[in-house]
């Protein structure tokens, strides 16, 4: 069973995988995140600032089952590592604190793990902790992450040092009859027998196998409480692992198929890939297809997950996590074998939202330069969010980050791992452009002023939030070789990479409605001849020209990331808080009163998220609390800001043909007959 530990940071989390890892007796001691002595948190950053910054997989045996651990990074700013992990979960237990209750990552993330049906459970931890409310967080968790909670326990003298979990029992009627109810609504044969008052039907033993059936199916999610710190409950969440949740399928004689999830490097400098098997066996030795690669890679060594620790292995089979070399190339998110025998629910994909910030990062020492991009490659390999950007004019690299406790994580990282200083500009919000209207441009072959031997026409239109780039074809398949319009739709979305404002293009539908082509010829007994004979390159060349017009005639307006934000302040000082918060551009809601404190719910642009988290010790005297997560997308009021550019689009034709030439040379034939062009629509 490969299952996931994960929660909103300070939850308890990487407390709880050591306490399993003791009661498997994998480990002698408890380790302490506060001392830096836990064992997934291996790291010298992560023991030193005592969060999680990198996922690590450990293992443990619960009687017959193999459980793989992943324990995830709690905080917002590493939620990448949590995208990672998802996509190679049997199941998951979300953590929730007895005292803070469920918090905005904690929704974020139960949102998620719904969205993919990935089996839950919930475990409500710290409920020694002074100021634990187990029934309140119990409704919390009813009301804002699922309606499907299912409490399979409660807590005697919660918010004590002695408080104790304590399971419910099948002699327990009230507990049997919430149960009965919760069941029912997923279940109508339960339904029926509980409406006619059939008690022969409603036996227990029938109501756990449902709880089990409907657990499996993401439909339930049982609620357990206890403490990773005294150890209480444990066993009953040992218990429901084995009983509720599904172990890893797939045959050891099956077409290979797995992912990878993550990927470091070894003492020499290696690649080593943590790849997740779903069919098949996978050898020391084997060539191994990867990633859409033409030449597949040889494994040269294997290790599998047992009792804590990788262990050397001759082979890994389906269901198990496994710790690849020889795959030089590999990167995360590869697939070992064939696409299509991953199953769906694990193919690989994106499940949160992208980095909404970036900084330009600079070396102390000029000289460092290279060494600087070296290292941020490297970083990037390990992260792929860490997108790097090269401004060649201005010979700077920038990066994309979810925050600046990231930003903080990188810098310690370039300094303490490869020994370069490096200083980061004020942080920026990354914005998105989003088309507004339907716009359409075609460039025609041999026809000026199209310099290039291909003809392309698009047409740009908005899709709905969130659903990304789609590219279709207005044109019949067979119109020019596959090839044409393979690069055509490359280009397309490297080409959106950066739209008219400088900013990426999302959610927009590109048809293209017009092509045409020179096919390979020569002059008589002569060889082929360039001048005369399109290329895949006359379309990587010609369609960004096509696509930038189009969209110039669309038009885009510029969205900036905005955040959810909930503050809890002293009831004295609200009336203080409020011009900051418009100052800052934010919107608050009503607020709500709890005790003496106010509790204010709002949006905040991401890009001053920072500056009030700075700003709001002082106002309130260190007593207020803030929490924020990336909410949506919202058009920038006033003037759009602009991005700095590549050399990728060209919104100067000239200087755009000319650049292209100078690099690839074109040409038209003499006398060569174009092909016909497929016309918009198509006859």
């Amino acid at each position: 069973m490969n299952l996931g530990i994960l929660a909103h940071v300070d939850a308890g989390k990487t407390s709880l995988t050591e306490r399993l890892l003791h009661g498997a007796g994998v480990v002698d001691e408890l380790g302490s995140v506060d001392d830096g002595s836990t064992l997934t948190d291996s790291l010298a950053l992560e023991r030193r600032r005592g969060i999680t910054i990198k996922s690590a997989v450990v293992s443990f045996a619960l009687d017959d089952v193999t459980v793989n651990l992943i324990d995830t990074p709690g905080h917002p700013d590493f939620i990448a590592e949590v995208e990672r992990v998802l996509s190679v979960l049997d199941g998951a237990v979300l953590v929730v604190s007895a005292v803070e209750g469920v918090q905005p990552q904690t929704r974020v993330l139960m949102r998620t793990l719904r969205r993919l049906a990935i089996p839950t459970l919930v475990f409500v931890n710290k409920v020694d902790r002074r100021g634990a409310d187990a029934e309140r967080v119990l409704a919390e968790i009813g009301r804002k992450l699922t309606p499907a909670a299912v409490a399979l326990g409660t807590v005697r003298s919660p918010g004590t040092p002695g408080a104790r979990a304590v399971a419910y029992t099948p002699d327990d009627a009230p507990f049997r009859t919430r149960l009965a109810e919760s069941l029912a609504e997923r279940d109508d044969a339960l339904l029926a027998a509980y409406v006619t008052d059939d008690h022969a039907a409603l036996t227990y033993a029938r109501l756990r196998a449902a709880l089990a059936e409907q657990t499996r199916r993401a439909d339930a999610h049982p609620v357990l409480f206890g403490s990773a710190i005294t150890g209480t409950g444990l066993d009953a969440l040992t218990d429901a692992v084995k009983e509720l949740l599904p172990r890893a399928t797939g045959s050891p004689q099956g077409p290979l198929a797995g992912t990878v999830f993550k990927v470091e490097r070894g003492a020499a400098g290696e690649k080593v890939a943590y790849a997740r098997l779903y069919s098949g066996t996978l050898r020391v030795r084997d060539r191994v297809p990867f990633g859409g690669r033409a030449e597949p890679g040889k494994v040269t060594a294997v290790s599998v997950f047992e009792q804590g620790t990788a262990v050397p292995r001759d082979a890994v089979v389906a269901g198990q996590i496994a710790r690849l070399r020889g795959l030089g190339d590999v990167r995360i998110g590869d697939v070992l074998g064939d696409v299509r025998d991953v199953p769906e629910r694990h193919a690989p994909r994106r499940h949160f939202a992208p980095p909404t910030l970036e900084t330009v990062v600079e070396p102390r020492r000029p000289g460092d330069r290279g060494a600087l991009h070296a290292a941020l490659t490297r970083l990037a390999e390990q992260d792929p969010l860490i997108g790097l950007r090269q401004d060649p004019l201005r010979q700077e690299v920038s990066v994309s980050l979810y925050g600046e406790v990231q930003k903080e994580v990188i810098e310690a990282t370039l300094a303490e791992e490869f020994g370069v200083g490096a200083d980061f500009r004020e942080t920026t919000p990354l914005c998105v452009e989003r088309v507004v209207g339907t716009g359409a441009h075609v460039e025609v072959i041999d026809t000026d002023p199209n310099p290039f031997l291909a003809t392309v026409g698009l047409r740009v239109e908005p899709a709905p939030p969130g659903s990304g780039v789609a590219f279709r074809l207005g044109v019949e398949l067979g119109a020019m070789p596959y090839a044409f319009f393979a690069a055509v739709e490359e280009t397309v979305r490297e080409t959106l990479r950066q739209g008219v404002h400088g900013w990426e293009v999302s959610d927009c539908l590109v048809t293209l409605t017009h092509s045409g082509y020179w096919p390979r010829q020569s002059h008589a007994h002569a060889v082929f001849d360039k001048s005369m004979s399109s290329t895949a390159g006359d379309f990587r060349l010609l369609t960004p020209l096509v696509l930038m017009a189009a969209l110039r005639a669309a038009g885009t307006r510029v969205h900036e990331p905005v955040h959810r934000f909930r503050l809890t302040v002293p009831a004295e000082v609200f009336g203080t808080l409020l011009p900051v918060l418009g100052r800052l551009g934010a919107v608050p809601h009503a607020p709500a009163v709890h005790g003496s404190a106010y509790v204010l719910d709002g949006l905040v642009p991401a890009a001053r998220v920072h500056e009030l988290e700075q700003l709001l010790p002082g106002l309130t005297r260190g007593e207020g609390e803030m929490e924020s997560a990336f909410e949506r997308y919202e058009p920038v009021r006033g003037t759009p800001p602009t991005r700095p550019r590549t050399d990728h689009n060209p919104l100067d034709r000239k200087e755009y043909v000319q650049r292209v030439t100078r690099r690839t040379p074109v040409g038209r034939g003499g006398g060569a007959a174009p092909a016909s062009v497929s016309p918009w629509p198509p006859r």
